[in-house]
């Protein structure tokens, strides 16, 4: 089955039967550069600067060279740039310049076995008042394999996170060692949203997307205004009491899903047919979209299935394109041939495309390496960041 995270680019790559999607093909090592370290590893050795006629991707000083970057995040206005890497760190790049101690470094509780690791994080959006991060990571500590949901303050030292954190949540997922999703994300709204996998192996094997039971294969919805979080009182009421965290179901592997304004962006991992783009109001709860009944636009195991109450992708694509989508956000930085788009890429394809409304894909560019996430920082400008450790950022051409 396919990882979320690699292609067999060198063979140093592990290999992983029932990951992805179809091919074996897996992630490879995190780096381990020691406790409390941050540093820049080996140069990718690649060309700088792929340009289309729309935009180009510049090297970014200070973070270029960060090994296995996975989330790179700020709060609003802030000029800092906030990377994490996979291992289980958190570094800050300010004016340039890679600061050595580490914003958080919890590797100690991140495995990254499989597709786990340090998956995303997010800054509350009151963090100038309550200094509150929300980090999201694959457990370490038993039960090992567990999707977890820190809350960290920040300390005297505004470059530093207090340790230990607070639980915010945590979702069993002890079946595979893939399919973890996902992101976490404050929407429009002020809840903080996750998006789960559907519990790992694939073809729906363990029946978690349309158990509505289950936090797995879901986006959850969740108010942490104080914790323990609290359930929202229009989250949907689903037949099954007791998980009501779950706003949507019906999702395979979502990576990664954003919100634009009233609408959000999820781009959901197939199996082995199509990836696709669901593009919904921010505000509908109870969606269902649709896995493992449908992959993508089509029925997935049979010629026909009941489509009824389904929400399909408003954009798929066959694997003849990618094997892996990499969801991203609506540009709204300063390059002004991508505002309003939706930009997002391929873990095969290794490209950039835009999405423009619903259904043109324009401004394809090519030659970007293996692509692993997208960021936004403090001013909205993007930056999409790859396999041979590359920080790169959405320039005009």
């Amino acid at each position: 089955m396919r990882n979320l995270f690699a292609i067999a680019v060198t063979a140093a790559f592990l290999s992983c039967a029932g990951c992805f999607g179809g091919s074996g093909q897996s992630m490879p090592p995190a780096t381990a550069l020691g406790p409390s370290t941050c540093a820049i590893g080996s140069d990718p050795g690649l060309p700088d600067n792929p340009t289309s006629t729309d935009f180009k991707l510049q090297a970014v000083p200070g973070a270029n060279g960060l090994p296995s970057p996975m989330d790179l995040q700020a709060p609003a206005g802030d000029a800092r740039l906030f990377v994490a890497e996979r291992e289980g760190r958190i570094c800050i790049v300010q004016n340039g310049v890679l600061l050595t101690t580490p914003f958080l470094d919890i590797s100690a509780r991140v495995t990254t076995g499989g597709e786990a690791g340090l998956i995303s994080f997010a800054f509350d959006p009151n963090y100038a008042s309550n200094g509150f991060v929300y980090v999201h990571f694959i457990d370490d500590v038993p039960p090992f394999g567990d999707i977890v949901v820190q809350r960290y303050t920040v300390s005297g030292n505004p470059n530093v996170l207090q340790t230990p954190g607070t639980q915010v949540i945590r979702i069993p997922h002890q079946d595979a060692s893939n399919h973890y999703g996902g992101r976490v994300a404050f929407g429009p709204d002020g809840m903080l949203y996750l998006s789960t996998g559907d519990g790992g192996g694939g073809n729906n094997v363990f029946g978690h997307a349309q158990n509505a039971a289950s936090h797995l294969g879901k986006m959850l919805r969740i108010d942490v205004s104080s914790l323990p979080y609290m359930i929202p009182g229009d989250n949907p009421m689903w037949p099954v009491v007791g998980r009501n965290e779950n706003w949507a179901i019906g999702l395979r592997n979502p990576f990664r899903y954003a919100f634009d304004g009233a609408q959000l962006y999820i781009a959901d991992v197939g199996q082995d047919q199509r990836e696709e783009v669901d593009v919904v109001a921010a505000s509908s709860p109870a969606l269902n979209y649709g896995w493992s009944i449908m992959e993508g636009t089509q029925c997935f195991g049979a010629a026909t299935c009941n489509m009824s109450g389904l929400t399909l992708p408003v954009y798929d694509y066959s694997h003849s394109d990618g094997c892996a989508i990499i969801g991203g956000y609506v540009y709204r930085g300063s390059v002004a041939a991508l505002t309003g788009k939706y930009v997002f890429s391929d873990l095969c394809g290794q490209f950039v495309r835009t999405l423009s409304g619903t259904t043109v894909v324009t401004a394809q560019m090519v030659g970007v390496g293996t692509p692993l996430s997208f960021g936004k920082d403090g001013a909205g400008e993007l930056y999409v960041l790859t396999q041979e450790n590359r920080v790169l950022k959405f320039v005009a051409p």
